[in-house]
């Protein structure tokens, strides 16, 4: 700790951080543009200047620039010196010279840091009566708009975009007044996280294009705390809504999971909301033909507490993309015994193998914090940066534990961020890579390994082997890979943090195994617990499991077997569990079928009662990430037409039918109700606060204090403004009335502070900026790790992969965009959508007489694809691959599987 003094007033700080970061988190408006938390400091745009002086009788002292200069015990600064003052305010001058001062029709208005920092440092008039430079703007694809006009030139896209990102291809082009932030020609940002530029960017130049479509000014629109449910990994999101429309995404600070950035799918998938597709109103099949007729919420409620009456001839089929409280509901409808979690055999499986290793083993989940202080790090089967793109970001951040290390023996503070990177140079912390095919993160990968899921879990069975005798060796490894165990074994011995990365993309058991033998091993090596880390395949999969339903397998036998009445299907297409023939079949045994979504699909177009359940921005709820955090979302706005939670409709349904159980009237209830039955889930009452929580007596408004339009929004209906709905289920009011001040971190629907429109506000909500919220990380965790506990390691070792003559092993390929079936329906991810294709090493091309472009006839399980091919160098001979999830390939259910190969003709 050190002792400083700011403009006389003393405190006691950090040592090891800058003075502009102590200051913004002792609570002090200092401005600043180039500087970024996660970022650190280069000192480009001057803009945060303060004196300095030397002792008690120094008067005159110097400017420093305070996210340059490190905090010293004993340090006397002022802020509100009169010379520093004016520096700051020439210098927001010299940066607004070439700006457009476009502010009523910029995008950015109203949460513009450029607004907030010229308004802070006092510049009020423009003196500037020059030409102006100015840009041809470009496109830059479907996510972002540019704008370059409005640049000041505070390098913090570039920065974020390649030593952030490891994107390379936005750079910085000319100099002086003519920098310009682009590409080198008009096209498509590749990186997986080049929206993060609309928040990273402090004036106008990035822009959400999305946004922009159905723009609204920032201080009319309706915020609330909510989860990201495109992936596993729970990460934080704000939604913001208008007119009943959701109008885009922001990141919710969370430092223990996203921190200041999500992913490009998490950002602008949501807008599936708006999807022509979403099924808004009850509906009932009319007698004697086969579509559906709207309905009144009294009239489907009657039908299905018709069918309900008879419990035994119920099944129920859950979904890892519906809440807890709705698959809760569900099960307690139908009974524990007949609920199913509408998942494969396959799947269900691979979750039930992931969360036995969690649950049951040493070994530790990270945070996604907690992975970016990794110092070795393996990667078993997984592509993350399209599977789980937050946590591959993590990792970027992690590879630089060995340029941390360096820095600290140079004596350069780790928030030097140039100066970091220019001693470091290339030097990065063991990465080892083990994939099917090429990732994204193979530049960083200490060494990387290709194969087919079972020649990797056998490396990773060798390696545990390697790290603990008692573990089962791999038998008949090759030298090469005798060597690769043994050199990641060593590697992985000597770290202080090791991290151990799977998860069940691959769809290989063994892979998962394979992965906690090498974290148990390694715990027994080091008598520490290690940190494992497995990603799911949706964003409720965890939490699922923990309801304990048995595979979609089973409900099909029970059907078969004429068990089975009424089946009532929540938030999930069966089309996408099963192949087609067994799905149908099964809605044949099956006399009447239920199905509760919000988007119309193939099995709700056989349902004969069709239910319209809220999205996340429409309802509230709990999911369970894969790191076992269980958090809430909550709705943002009240949906029409008789659109509600799926667990109200079930609740609703079970008292239309005289039961007793399962009549909750508020989201608290059945939260409690499933805490209490489920012995793995009794923590989620505390992931955030009930809906009987007040601040001073005061609920926590969704809307700013700013918000303008309240009386304007049904003016071309009538003058008389509505009343705002009313919410049970929250702490929120549907207006701009409430407590005024700071609400807990897992209940801040916005992040605004005096002074601070822009995203930047977040420091005023952190107990030190850059760390945790106020009151801690939303969530809490319900898996942790069991020391002492006795391991007994798998021994299920696959044999090594045997290519066959007339027949290829079809791996599955995973896209962030495309693979995730909702995000999917967002028009602006569609754009990125890859079509089909068939991925095929040169050397089987050549086998074959196919070039790239040419289509081939794939046959699986005597069913015929043809697609065009793609040459993929990474690919193991012997093995193809195919885009997993896609909507035109969702008859293909599993994999890997063995299929035949035959030229055909376009």
């Amino acid at each position: 700790m050190a002792k400083i003094y700011i403009d006389n007033q003393e405190f006691e700080v950090e040592g090891q951080n800058s003075l502009l970061q102590t200051c913004l988190s002792l609570g002090f408006n200092l401005p600043y543009f180039c500087w970024h938390p996660a970022l650190g400091s280069v000192g480009a745009c001057r803009q945060c200047a303060v004196k300095q002086f030397k002792d008690e009788q120094d008067t005159q002292g110097r400017l420093v620039m305070s996210c340059m200069t490190p905090v010293s015990d004993g340090a006397r600064i002022s802020i509100k010196d009169p010379e520093a003052k004016a520096f700051r305010a020439s210098v927001i001058e010299w940066l607004m010279t070439n700006h457009p001062h476009d502010c009523p029709v910029c995008e950015e208005g109203g949460e513009c840091h450029l607004q907030d920092m010229t308004v802070l440092t006092g510049h009020t008039y423009r003196r500037f009566r020059f030409k102006k430079r100015t840009f041809t703007n470009q496109y830059l694809g479907p996510f972002l708009n540019h704008e370059m006009n409005r640049c000041i030139a505070c390098y913090r896209c570039v920065r974020f975009y390649q030593d952030y990102a490891g994107g390379e291809d936005l750079q910085v082009f000319n100099t002086h007044h003519h920098v310009y932030f682009g590409r080198h020609e008009d096209g498509i940002l590749d990186n997986e996280f080049s929206g993060n530029l609309a928040e990273v960017c402090p004036t106008g130049v990035f822009t959400d294009k999305p946004f922009s479509r159905h723009y609204t000014r920032k201080w009319d629109l309706r915020g609330a705390p909510s989860v990201c449910i495109h992936c596993s990994l729970g990460c934080n999101t704000t939604p913001n809504e208008r007119y009943g429309r959701l109008k885009r995404t922001l990141n919710r600070y969370n430092h223990q999971v996203n921190g200041y950035f999500l992913c490009d799918r998490g950002r602008f998938g949501g807008d599936f909301v708006n999807n022509e597709q979403r099924l808004r109103q009850p509906r009932l099949h009319k007698t004697g033909n086969f579509q559906l007729e709207s309905a009144t919420q009294e009239q489907a409620l009657h039908h299905v507490a018709r069918l309900i009456t008879e419990k035994d001839a119920l099944v129920g089929i859950g979904s890892p993309r519906a809440s807890l409280e709705a698959n809760f509901a569900l099960r307690t409808l139908v009974g524990p015994e007949r609920f199913y979690s509408g998942l494969s055999e396959p799947e269900e499986a691979l979750i039930a193998t992931a969360a036995h290793i969690l649950q049951n083993g040493p070994a530790r989940i990270p945070s996604l914090q907690e992975v970016e202080q990794a110092d070795a790090i393996l990667v078993l089967g997984e592509d993350l940066l399209n599977t789980a793109p937050r946590l591959a970001l993590s990792l970027r951040q992690a590879v630089r534990q060995a340029s941390w290390g360096m820095a600290e023996e140079l004596h350069i503070p780790s928030w030097q961020d140039l100066s970091v990177r220019e001693a470091a140079q290339q030097q990065k912390s063991p990465l080892f890579i083990a994939t099917s095919a090429a990732t994204g993160l193979d530049e960083l990968a200490t060494q990387i390994y290709r194969g087919t899921p079972a020649d990797l879990a056998r490396l990773g069975f060798a390696i545990a082997y390697q790290l603990d005798p008692k573990a089962p060796a791999a038998p008949t490894l090759t030298s090469t890979q005798q060597a690769l165990a043994d050199s990641i074994a060593k590697h992985l011995k000597q770290a202080q943090r090791p991290l151990i990365i799977s998860g069940t993309s691959s769809q290989s058991q063994a892979l998962l195994q394979a992965a906690a033998n090498v974290a148990w091993a390694l715990s027994n090596y080091r008598q520490h617990t290690t940190d494992l880390y497995l990603t799911l395949p949706e964003c409720n999969s965890l939490g699922l499991h923990l309801l304990n339903g048995v595979s979609l397998d089973k409900a099909f036998k029970t059907a078969a077997e004429g068990k089975v009445e009424t089946a009532i299907i929540l938030e999930n297409d069966l089309y996408r569990r099963a192949d087609r023939a067994t799905v149908e079949t099964f809605l044949k045994q099956v006399r009447q079928v239920v199905v509760i979504d919000h988007l119309c699909h193939d099995t709700m177009a056989q349902a004969e009662i069709a239910l319209p359940a809220g999205t996340f921005a429409e309802s509230e709820g709990t999911l369970v990430s894969s790191e076992g955090r269980a958090q809430r979302f909550f709705q943002v706005f009240v949906p029409e037409n008789g659109i509600q939670e799926s667990w109200r409709w079930l609740s609703k349904a079970m008292a239309a039918a005289g039961r007793e159980e399962g009549r909750w009237q508020r989201l608290d209830e059945i939260t409690r109700a499933c805490a209490e039955t489920m012995d793995s889930l009794k923590g989620i009452t505390h992931a955030a606060p009930s809906a009987r929580f007040r601040i001073q007596g005061m609920r926590i408004p969704r809307e700013p204090h700013r918000y303008s339009g309240r009386t304007a929004m049904t003016a071309d209906i009538s003058v008389h403004e509505p009343k705002p709905p009313q919410d049970s289920d929250s702490p929120f009011s549907f207006s701009m009335e409430g407590y005024p001040g700071q609400p807990p971190s897992a209940a801040i629907p916005y992040f605004w502070a005096p002074t601070w429109n822009s995203i930047q506000s977040v420091n005023k909500f952190q107990e030190e900026v850059g760390g945790p919220l106020r009151g801690g990380s939303p969530g809490i965790r319900l898996i942790e790790p069991k020391p002492g506990i006795r391991i007994t390691y798998f021994d299920q070792i696959p044999p090594a992969f045997q290519r066959r003559e007339e027949q290829w092993l079809i791996l599955p390929l995973h896209h962030i965009f495309g693979s995730e079936m909702l995000s999917a329906l967002a028009p602006a991810i569609a754009e990125r959508v890859p079509a089909p294709y068939l991925a095929l090493s040169p050397e089987d091309g050549a086998r074959l007489e196919l070039d790239s472009g040419d289509e081939v006839a794939l046959t699986l399980r005597e069913k015929t694809y043809r697609l065009p091919v793609r040459h993929q160098n990474t690919l193991p001979p012997g093995t193809a691959g195919i885009p997993w999830g896609l909507s035109a390939l969702k008859g293909i259910i599993s994999l890997p599987a063995w299929g035949q190969l035959s030229k055909g003709t376009l």
